[in-house]
């Protein structure tokens, strides 16, 4: 049995280029986002795409994983900041997300810089989003302020 399983619905009307879409999760836990290819490929216009949600999931995920292993470092964060990049270029003439970059800022009181930086390596690990893009280039920019 799965630990979890998540869905959203979007629902698309028109063309590639034309046509919008409506991003709506199960979960209700945000109203319905209007996504467009415009607003993937050009500017966003108060729409989101799929990489920005990927980038979200990523973010939201990395942050989980790293509060999990620092706090096996017996170190709880008192904030992390994570955020994604996530890529869409062209590959072999297809679109393609090729990279995630993560910029984490972390204030973990009591943690020196050795044991920040092993506990990202383990998250990096650990991460069930990053192991979702284990084709894309993940880069992990990290620092304790």
């Amino acid at each position: 049995m799965p630990i979890a399983d998540r869905s959203a619905t979007t629902t698309w009307t028109g063309s590639l280029a034309r046509g919008n879409g409506s991003i709506r999760p199960d979960s209700g836990a945000f109203e319905p986002l209007p996504v467009t290819w415009a607003a993937r490929t050009e500017a966003p216009g108060g729409k989101t795409s799929p990489e920005e949600l990927a980038a979200a999931a990523h973010s939201s995920c990395f942050a989980m994983a790293l509060s999990l292993c620092l706090g096996e470092r017996k170190a709880e964060p008192e904030q992390l900041v994570v955020t994604s990049t996530v890529t869409l270029d062209e590959v072999d003439g297809k679109p393609t997300v090729v990279s995630s970059a993560l910029v984490v800022r972390a204030k973990v009181p009591g943690l020196d810089a050795g044991g920040f930086d092993a506990a990202v390596d383990d998250a990096k690990a650990l991460c069930p989003i990053s192991r979702l893009f284990a084709g894309a280039k993940i880069t992990v920019d990290a620092a304790l302020e």
